[in-house]
């Protein structure tokens, strides 16, 4: 499962610096053909594209950087990102470094920001589940599926640090 989650994450990557932080939505012909983007939802416009940041992250046992696409919601200044895993029963690696490394870079468009990773906790981990549920249904699903609270991860601008652009 690692390797296809590997390849998934590189071909995402790949788009997202190619198209200066757009990655579209796939249409039934790309996921026949392996695309590994979601298909269209109603919530959003067909020519917007899917709302993807690259989460730059220190392994918390390896200490090696690792990038992950995420799917975001903004949320004030900073992003918030979702801990589903697909609806596994067990946390994914990147919320487990973040945890463990929470001062963190993303890549939102051609911008590299700083942030710092923090749990969303009580109403507003209530709030922006809400809101992420309604757009994208399938994230309830894999609350249900995977039988835990899907953890929030809020990544805030870092105060310390200003936004560059590049990599």
């Amino acid at each position: 499962m690692a390797a296809d989650i590997n390849g998934w994450n590189e071909k995402i990557i790949a788009e997202f610096r190619a198209n200066a932080g757009r990655v579209d939505w796939s249409t039934d012909d790309d996921l026949a053909a392996g695309r590994p983007v979601p298909p269209p939802l109603p919530a959003f416009d067909a020519g917007q594209g899917v709302p993807i940041i690259l989460v730059h992250h220190t392994g918390a046992r390896t200490g090696r950087e690792r990038i992950t696409p995420l799917v975001y919601q903004p949320v004030g200044d900073g992003f918030a990102v979702f801990a589903t895993y697909g609806g596994s029963p067990h946390h994914p690696a990147w919320y487990r470094n973040l945890m463990a490394n929470p001062q963190v870079a993303i890549e939102f468009g051609t911008e590299s920001i700083p942030v710092r990773a923090r749990l969303a906790e009580g109403a507003e981990r209530e709030r922006i589940w809400a809101d992420q549920a309604a757009v994208m249904t399938a994230f309830a699903e894999f609350e249900s599926a995977a039988g835990r609270a899907i953890p929030i991860v809020v990544l805030q601008r870092d105060d310390f640090c200003r936004p560059s652009s590049g990599r």
